[in-house]
Order: C-alpha cells, then sequence, then structure tokens
C-alpha cells in the first residue's frame, strides 16, 4: 500500500517532539515502511518498545487482532503520543528496568518496534528472560545488529546474540531500510527482521554455563577455544584436547555450543 500524502503531512507533525542522541531517536517517516514493520505481526497481545511519535502505533492501532501496549520513555513522546493516540495503552518507564510480567501477570505476547540504536542488543538480551512468553519478535534497529542476530555459524557477523538468540528463535532478516526515510537520517543503513519463536523446549545442558560458554569463547573470538574456555575446563585438563577445542567460536552451531557445554560441565561437577 502506497502512502505518498499521507507520509507528507506525518513528516510535518513530526517536527512536534525533538529527536534526542541521547536517546538514540532517528524518527522513521516513511509510512509504507511502518506499515510494512507492522504487518510482521498479525495479532495477539503486542509490546512495542518505544512507539516515539506513533508513526508504527498507528498501523498497530489499526489492526483489531491486535491487542497494544507501548512502553515509552521519552516524556515528550509521552505527551505527544496522548495527545494524538488517547486510545492507546500507554506506560511511561524504561523498558530495560521493567519486570514485564507486571505488564502480562500471564500468557504470551508479542514484542515489536523501531528500537533504539543505542540499546537493541539490551533489548534482545532482556527479551530471552521471557522468550517462553514471546513467540514473535519483530521491528528495526542498525543493519549491522540485524545482520548478527541472523547470522550463520562461519560469518564475520556472527557472535554471542547470533547464538543465543538461535537456541531459541528462527530468525529472518526481511528488509533492508536506507537512511534518507529517517527524521534526523541516521549515519548507518537499518533492517527489519523478524525472530519466531522455535520448538526447543531446554537446551539439554546447564542453560547458565552455556550463557557463559559462549560470552566466553567469543570475548577471545580470534582464539581456539582450548585457549579461550580454559578457565571453564581447568588448566591442562585432558578435555582440552578433543577436536571441537581446536576450532573457533564462529566455526560452531548452536548444538555444538551445547555439545561443548556439557563436556564443560562435568568438568565442574
Amino acid at each position: 500500500m502506497h502512502i505518498s500524502k499521507k507520509s507528507s503531512t506525518f513528516a510535518a507533525e513530526m517536527q512536534q517532539v525533538r529527536a534526542k542522541k541521547a536517546l538514540g531517536q532517528h524518527f522513521l517517516t516513511d509510512l509504507n515502511i511502518a506499515q510494512r514493520i507492522a504487518d510482521t505481526i498479525s495479532s495477539g497481545r503486542v509490546l512495542e518498545i518505544g512507539p516515539g511519535m506513533g508513526v508504527l502505533t498507528q498501523f498497530l492501532l489499526r489492526n483489531p487482532n491486535i491487542d497494544l501496549t507501548a512502553v515509552e520513555l521519552d516524556h515528550e513522546s509521552v505527551t505527544y503520543l496522548q495527545e494524538w493516540y488517547p486510545e492507546l495503552h500507554l506506560v511511561e518507564g524504561d523498558f530495560l528496568k521493567m519486570d514485564l510480567s507486571t505488564l502480562y501477570p500471564d500468557g504470551e505476547f508479542n514484542v515489536i518496534g523501531n528500537y533504539p540504536y543505542n540499546i537493541s542488543s539490551q533489548i534482545f538480551f532482556k527479551l530471552l528472560e521471557y522468550k517462553d512468553r514471546v513467540p514473535v519478535c519483530s521491528g528495526m534497529l542498525q543493519k549491522e545488529v540485524a545482520e548478527r542476530l541472523a547470522s550463520q555459524p562461519g560469518k564475520k557477523a556472527y557472535g554471542i546474540l547470533s547464538v543465543l538468540l538461535q537456541a531459541w528463535y528462527d530468525i529472518e532478516y526481511l528488509f533492508t531500510v536506507d537512511e534518507y526515510v529517517f527524521n534526523p537520517p541516521p549515519k548507518v543503513k537499518s533492517a527489519v527482521i523478524r525472530l519466531r519463536r522455535n520448538s526447543r523446549t531446554q537446551l539439554g545442558c546447564n542453560e547458565t554455563l552455556f550463557k557463559t560458554v559462549v560470552k566466553t569463547a567469543f570475548n577471545q573470538r580470534r582464539k581456539q577455544m582450548r585457549n579461550s574456555l580454559q578457565q571453564l575446563a581447568g588448566k591442562g585438563n585432558p578435555i582440552l584436547e578433543a577436536n571441537i577445542f581446536t576450532r573457533r567460536p564462529e566455526q560452531l552451531h548452536v548444538d555444538e555450543f551445547v555439545e561443548l557445554t556439557k563436556m564443560l560441565e562435568k568438568c565442574q561437577n
């Protein structure tokens, strides 16, 4: 659906809220892209993070199958949203500090947003805390971060978030967004992704240790894992002679990290 006239009207309205660099705000002005992002989630309870001035919010509100709640930290944006979208269930606060179980005491909820660049990774780390309750998470973020989340083993972008998220979600890189559709334009391109909860119910290993193994390995990603993980296995442990420890972290799939964690778990018992 093409929306050129409305897009220019929205761009004029946008002057009412000042984008704040400290909050990583870059307001999307292209309503066609906003519609495409909104379409990534079709129904259910939806939590929108950082609605700003409602460019995405307006399309979510129009969907009768969506029960929308939005969380916004910027008070100026909150005032704007309350004026333009009085029907919106809006919570003023910092998403990263929220206990989402107070918003949703039970059941599933989806997550969407035009995520602030400066906290997008933190948002996805927090998502993992609610992985059994969030079947779908989609939205726009910096292109490099989107590539990291969706990257496969063997790629330069493959890293900590790739493994931790792909353990629980199937991740789609949907499309790239150019700089000029934002106010102010960011210095980087953006991308829209969608995460869908996979069928995995448990890792089959100690989940806390799994996270430690992944983070420790990638913190020294150029080293073979017999060096980076030596502190977890114990210096001189013969397990470090196993073939998997001669590889580098970007070469391992999620299931291989699970197996690696099982091996290290035995060392700590």
